[in-house]
């Protein structure tokens, strides 16, 4: 896959933006369905920083500073719901994409479902972990949708933003950093590395003796799973070797761009992927290189009419505000399918819930 292979891919939705009138463009707010499981969601924001490191990026910076969304069960859904990304993050998104004619904040506006520092529901030690990590230059906003469904079936989820990766991170005393990692001759092994120690780290903050967050008490440390999108999701591997608190992964369409090595990885693992790179004669021979050192129960799929961008939130955002989404898959129905064959691996492999996948038209097992 190219370097530039998610950037070209969001661009391949967001850029649908440019057939739209500013108009229509500045009166359409996109909505992200509800989740479908039977908890309201509560979501609140933390600013992290792991002093162990200084920033890989930016190495004059002697810390690492990151910003993670939680997402979780919640008692009730009343309250203000959460922003979808800063108006600035918006504006730096579409400036990367190169998308003009659009009002910059237009991402932002968004809606979403989770209710901002709802009080949480669940007993001590009773919810499972998942950590998202998206794909290389999009922020963690852009897995919200599948985000809140899970935290509606009992999960708590944790977006990261992997700073200077994305386009754009706002942090709380209102600075934005911008995607250094663009500028990096040869990104992926080193942006690989990078999320591996974030999300290490991010599980020290959550499961360790000082927890970030108040009610971090109700989380299972034995259950803990990381799926990602594109670069996010071929960081799963190398998280889980180096990390054994990670029980199952997830890769959404991502290339691996560091092989699993040789003593192979035992854990659960899902390939879920569009057809064009993803079947085993596809354009990325590295899931086909890497499938045999998947030792543990595994699952490829992949999903017809998809593309490199169905397995985020965007196409779902661009379908709504009226724009032809060509050949592609719908929004609503990647996202269903995205949504319903994560969390029913992560039922089978966390909660131990043995139930067949369901079977969709779209859906393709391999090999």
């Amino acid at each position: 896959m190219s370097k530039f292979a998610l950037r070209g891919a969001l661009a391949t939705a967001v850029t649908l933006l440019l057939l739209a009138t500013p108009a229509t463009a500045a009166t359409a707010t996109p909505k992200l369905p509800r989740p479908t499981g039977d908890h309201a969601v509560g979501t609140t924001t933390l600013h992290l920083v792991d002093t162990s490191r200084p920033d890989p990026w930016v190495p004059s910076e002697k810390s690492r500073q990151l910003m993670v969304s939680l997402w979780y069960p919640a008692r009730s859904n009343h309250g203000r719901t959460a922003p979808y990304m800063t108006a600035e993050e918006s504006a730096l998104l579409l400036k990367g994409q190169g998308i003009e004619g659009v009002p910059p904040d237009i991402l932002s506006r968004t809606r979403t479902n989770a209710v901002v520092e709802a009080p949480p529901t669940g007993q001590r030690r009773s919810l499972p972990l998942v950590v998202l990590s998206p794909g290389f230059t999009a922020p963690r906003s852009s897995l919200t949708a599948l985000a809140e469904d899970l935290a509606s079936k009992g999960y708590v989820v944790a977006g990261v933003d992997h700073t200077y990766e994305s386009f754009g991170t706002t942090f709380p005393d209102g600075h934005t950093t911008t995607c250094v990692a663009c500028q990096a001759p040869d990104y992926g092994p080193k942006t690989t590395r990078t999320r591996a120690a974030d999300v290490s780290f991010v599980l020290n903050r959550l499961t360790g003796p000082r927890p970030a967050w108040r009610h971090a008490g109700l989380i299972d440390p034995s259950r803990i799973a990381m799926a990602g999108h594109s670069i996010g999701g071929n960081s799963a591997t190398l998280a889980m070797l180096n990390d054994p608190r990670i029980d199952a992964g997830v890769n959404m369409d991502g290339a691996f761009h560091i092989p699993i090595p040789e003593r192979g990885l035992s854990r659960p693992f899902m390939l879920l992927g569009e057809p064009k790179a993803h079947v085993p004669t596809g354009a990325d021979a590295t899931w086909k290189r890497d499938w045999p050192r998947l030792t543990g129960w595994k699952r490829w799929f992949t999903v017809k009419g998809a593309d490199h961008a169905s397995f985020t939130d965007y196409p779902l955002i661009t379908d709504q505000l009226g724009l032809d989404p060509g050949d592609r898959l719908p929004g609503a129905r990647s996202l269903e399918i995205t949504r319903t064959y994560v969390g029913t691996f992560l039922d089978l492999t966390l909660r131990h819930r043995p139930r067949p996948f369901p079977r969709y038209p779209e859906i393709t097992s391999w090999p």
